[in-house]
């Protein structure tokens, strides 16, 4: 369960996540973060590309000026906490990482069709965490 700390109704503080094992080779990560138990469909929550590939972990409400930041489904650049509509059972939340072997070259405002096709052939691996979040 994520906690109500990182909800969206909470304010919007990005939980904190860790990793290791970053291939050698690697350009960039890239992090995503999606509902697809949205009604309208999978809602994007986090896009942030232009992370250096020996980054192991974002603090919990990190600030994100060093890496280019795109733009959630709320419509605003950053991280969108969890808010399905009350009474859905909880929704699923999956956070992917990306390592990168060339960089994207995306910019602020990004979309995560955009990262999705500057990361075309380019993923060494992948980690997923699943969280869920229900009101």
């Amino acid at each position: 369960m994520i906690p109500r700390d990182h909800s969206h109704e909470a304010g919007d503080v990005s939980p904190q996540l860790q990793w290791s094992d970053v291939p050698d080779g690697s350009a960039e990560l890239a992090l995503v973060c999606e509902d697809p138990d949205a009604p309208s469909g999978t809602f994007t929550h986090w896009l942030v590309a232009g992370i250096p590939p020996d980054t192991t972990q974002m603090e919990a409400g990190a600030e994100l000026k060093a890496y280019v930041v795109g733009r959630n489904d709320f419509g605003r650049q950053g991280y969108g906490g969890p808010h399905p509509p009350p009474g859905d059972d909880p929704h699923r939340y999956f956070f992917r990482l990306y390592a990168l072997s060339a960089p994207t070259d995306l910019s602020d405002g990004f979309s995560a069709e955009d990262l999705r096709r500057a990361t075309e052939g380019t993923v060494l691996a992948s980690g997923t965490l699943v969280g869920t979040y229900g009101r």
